[in-house]
């Protein structure tokens, strides 16, 4: 009967300690959470015609924000706005600009007025093993996903900060899963990705005093008409690594993405995988929740060991991979 007290005491200290150790924590994370709302602001968001970039701005219309909408197809921007309207009576904005074009960048934020949150989600990738590669497409990926978030970012950011606002405002910048691991055939993707979170980063400390809250987004693959159409020519291998990793449905990243502008996360994971990652190698990012900053703290060592098992299984697919090619040329020779 004894030992029924002492297990009380023991589960008490317990909790006691893993409380006073999140109230650490609490004091300790900054610069913390926010709540950033969507309703009655302007949401302007680049790539915004379709696929990730075209939910997000549908969702958001819908909780009653003014949505401007920004790619290089007019067709498609057009489509986008009807089918908006038709669905959630919102007005929308449209500029068929590429995001590499900074003068037409610039107009075209000028032209749409102060923005509340700003979504950065255009991309482009082609994978492609880096023997094989031309640089202009290195070049053009670079361009695409860092230059042009750069553009918009530096562009939009003046007016984000000069106009008076005592609520937070919010700058997402859409990256991907292979921001937080590299990826065969990837090269370039991978390069540019992983340069957007140091970009937020430190961004976020510079804007920070002006009461603008940076996300990044890191969503693993996604079935979205840019992928789907070039599945076909990506690698065989790399299909192979890609497959044994679960995509998740393009509504569940928009839904993600606001809902870790809301509240004012920085680092938005849209899978079981995606926050493993995150736990792994959270390095110096800002940290917004007590909860995950706890998580990083007690599991990063068992979850690292996790990740550790599935890159294995990966270099596990490429020796096959490579002893069933040199094996066939070896045939045919």
């Amino acid at each position: 009967m004894e030992t029924i007290p002492l297990l009380l005491i023991s589960l008490g200290s317990a909790v006691a300690a893993v409380l006073i150790f999140l109230l650490v924590l609490i004091i300790v994370i900054k610069p913390g959470g926010a709540k950033v709302p969507i309703k009655g602001r302007h949401v302007f968001i680049s790539g915004g015609s379709m696929g990730i970039g075209f939910t997000i701005a549908k969702q958001a219309a819908a909780q009653g924000a003014r949505v401007s909408l920004l790619a290089r197809g007019r067709q498609k921007l057009e489509e986008a706005r009807e089918e908006i309207r038709r669905d959630t009576g919102a007005e929308v904005s449209i500029y068929s600009i590429d995001v590499r074009d900074e003068e037409g960048v610039k107009k075209a934020l000028q032209e749409a007025g102060t923005v509340d949150v700003l979504v950065c989600n255009q991309g482009f990738f082609l994978p492609r093993e880096l023997v094989q590669m031309d640089m202009e497409e290195v070049k053009y990926t670079l361009d695409v996903n860092l230059v042009g978030t750069f553009n918009l970012i530096r562009h939009a950011l003046p007016a984000m900060q000069q106009t008076a606002s005592s609520t937070p405002r919010s700058i997402a910048i859409i990256s991907s899963q292979a921001s937080q691991i590299g990826i065969h055939g990837y090269t370039h993707y991978c390069a540019s990705k992983f340069a957007l979170r140091g970009l937020a980063e430190a961004l976020q400390q510079e804007v920070i005093s002006h009461n603008i809250r940076v996300c990044l987004v890191c969503p693993p693959g996604v079935d979205t008409p840019g992928t789907l159409d070039r599945l076909d020519k990506f690698p065989a291998l790399t299909r192979a690594l890609i497959s044994s990793s679960p995509h998740v449905d393009v509504e569940k990243v928009a839904r993600r993405t606001l809902n870790g502008v809301k509240s004012g996360q920085f680092l938005v994971n849209c899978n079981w995988e995606g926050f493993a990652l995150g736990l792994t190698g959270p390095g110096g990012s800002p940290a917004t929740s007590p909860v995950i900053a706890l998580c990083e703290v007690a599991l990063a060592g068992v979850v690292r060991l996790g990740v550790l098992f599935a890159v294995a299984g990966w270099y596990k697919i490429i020796a096959q991979w490579n002893a069933k090619k040199h094996a066939k040329v070896k045939t045919m020779g």
